[in-house]
């Protein structure tokens, strides 16, 4: 068994250098001896296709090849602007999750062994043919016993192993990278690897997707502008998820829209409003709201769908969203700098200086403009590709985060084009400020402060007495570490190698010259000539290579 694994997986593995040599990226497997760990390609250098192409579409092509595990990867990256270019995000956010439809007989499978009975017990109606597919499941219409119409997704089988196998190779080539590239060395390939498994594997328990559902439900239980689709536990597994059908206007349909006379102005402000609420009131958002999930009732009610993807935002992590906006209109580029210092983490030191400069000429290019000309897609698109240049990896919810607003705010203006999602959020950040720092707040903060402050006290005599009886004992030792940076390094090293070898041959020339001067054996001089000889001669030789290498180095 183990044998057959580790054979489909080579296998894979080859899959993945081929496609990766199809598309174009032969050099990224010479650059970081990515056939190592995938294997060799045969003949890589006559096999891409399509020249015509730019890198990011090629990129895009080539996780679309390899299945639903890089579509998703494909699909998150295109949330991390911290990580990636602007085009590639571009590129990366048209990745469409769809796929084949599965035989029939395979998805009434699935459900008689998730539910217990076969489609045609377990429903009324069931329709054959799907209403949707994608990569992981497939949505199909159906009819309840009691007469309720719901969707019902259904996991395509044997889904999980494909990703899991995915996930392990992603996994070994993060590995691998860390050690033998430079981006490796950069980022931290690994940890950023093991969080989108999580995120992955989260998409893949639809008893996840649907607590998500009913928890945004409740946050909205008396706010009617937002309609969540109720879940029917019954009929839920893993791997079954079914729901309440929602019906509507898709709110990309405008002609619809003006035709039912719903105000497309007022609609924008009641998206843009579901959405603050979520992320400055609720701390838990929707992280995926493209036009497709929304459908708009009669009445201008929102109904929102697809749960399986969902973001958090912690108090720290909403003050600080908070303290960045206000930085940005303030044009306090120092505040702006220790916010993304606190936020985001490097590999290695970080140049402040250099980063509050970028910060500065990004603020002035702000300074003046109304505050209902500026977007916040393009603030904090412009802050996180100035961390992606320092190399600041920002927390994954606040990348979502800045998606999702890029996502809403487009929304709106498209629904609107005089809607500006900053001059909206106004009174919602005001509010959210005012209550983060209320008396009842700070209060509370004092409280739990002095809690962890006397059990660090009572811990205290305690921790010292140990740390006396070590340093009685002898047991105690301190030791530092001074970091240089690896260029500097290298300077000292070459500067020290020269030092040593002039060093050395002026010893050995005085030496011979020494020896020529003392040693005459009785009727001839040619050894102390040949000696004398010599050491001119190694003199001249270490002479000339100094100067060699300062003509090298430039210096």
């Amino acid at each position: 068994m183990a044998s057959s694994v580790a054979t489909h997986r080579r296998k894979r593995y080859s899959e993945i250098g081929q496609v990766l040599v199809r598309n174009g990226f032969y050099w990224l497997m010479a650059e970081w001896r990515l056939d190592e760990i995938l294997g060799r390609v045969r003949n890589w250098r006559g096999r891409a296709k399509s020249p015509a192409l730019t890198q990011p579409e090629r990129v895009r092509n080539a996780l679309d090849e390899l299945g639903p595990t890089f579509i998703k990867l494909g699909q998150i990256l295109s949330t991390r602007p911290d990580l990636l270019p602007p085009e590639y995000i571009a590129e990366l956010s048209k990745l469409q999750d769809q796929a084949r439809h599965e035989a029939f007989s395979d998805i009434a499978a699935t459900i008689k062994r998730e539910l217990g009975a076969p489609p045609e017990e377990v429903f009324r109606t069931f329709a054959v043919e799907p209403r949707a597919a994608a990569s992981i499941g497939q949505v199909h219409d159906a009819v309840m016993l009691d007469g309720t119409h719901v969707v019902v997704k259904v996991q395509r089988p044997a889904i999980e192993a494909v990703v899991e196998e995915d996930l392990a190779i992603l996994g070994d080539l993060a590995r691998f990278l860390s050690k033998n590239s430079r981006i490796g060395k950069q980022y931290d390939l690994e940890g950023w690897v093991d969080e989108f498994a999580i995120t992955l594997r989260n998409e893949l328990d639809y008893v996840r997707e649907g607590r998500n559902a009913d928890r945004i439900r409740a946050n909205f239980a008396a706010d009617p502008s937002l309609l969540v689709p109720r879940i029917y536990w019954e009929h839920t597994t893993k791997r079954v998820l079914t729901m309440e059908e929602i019906a509507g206007i898709k709110i990309s349909d405008l002609d619809a829209l003006d035709a039912a006379g719903i105000d497309r102005a007022s609609l924008a402000e009641r998206c843009a409003h579901i959405a603050v609420v979520q992320v400055l009131d609720h701390g838990f958002f929707h992280a995926d709201p493209h036009p497709g999930n929304f459908f708009v009732q009669s009445n201008g009610t929102i109904a929102l769908l697809d749960y399986g993807m969902v973001g958090q935002v912690e108090d720290r992590l909403g003050q600080s969203l908070v303290r960045l906006a206000i930085a940005v209109t303030r044009q306090d580029a120092d505040g702006l700098v220790d916010e993304l210092l606190a936020l985001g983490a490097a590999p290695g030191p970080v140049d402040r200086g250099a980063l509050r400069r970028d910060l500065k000429r990004l603020l002035q290019r702000y300074s003046g403009q109304p505050l209902g000309e500026v977007t916040a897609a393009n603030v904090f698109g412009d802050i996180t590709t100035v961390s992606r240049r320092h190399h600041l990896q920002l927390p994954s919810d606040l990348t979502l985060l800045t998606k999702v607003i890029a996502m809403d705010e487009g929304l709106g203006a498209f629904l609107d084009p005089d809607f500006n999602l900053l001059e909206f959020a106004k009174p919602y950040l005001k509010r959210f400020w005012r209550r983060s720092h209320s008396l009842r707040v700070i209060t509370r903060r004092a409280r739990e402060g002095a809690i962890d402050m006397a059990e660090i006290g009572l811990d205290l005599p305690q921790r010292l007495r140990h740390l006396l009886v070590q340093l009685d004992r002898g047991e105690l030792s301190v030791a530092s570490r001074f970091e240089v940076p690896e260029e500097v390094a290298r300077r000292f090293e070459r500067a020290a190698n020269r030092i040593s070898i002039s060093i050395i041959a002026a010893g050995i020339a005085i030496g011979l010259s020494v020896l020529a001067a003392i040693y005459r054996p009785a009727g001839s001089d040619d050894i102390g000539i040949f000696l004398l000889r010599a050491a001119i001669a190694l003199g001249i030789a270490c002479c000339l290579w100094l100067l060699g290498a300062f003509w090298r180095s430039g210096r």
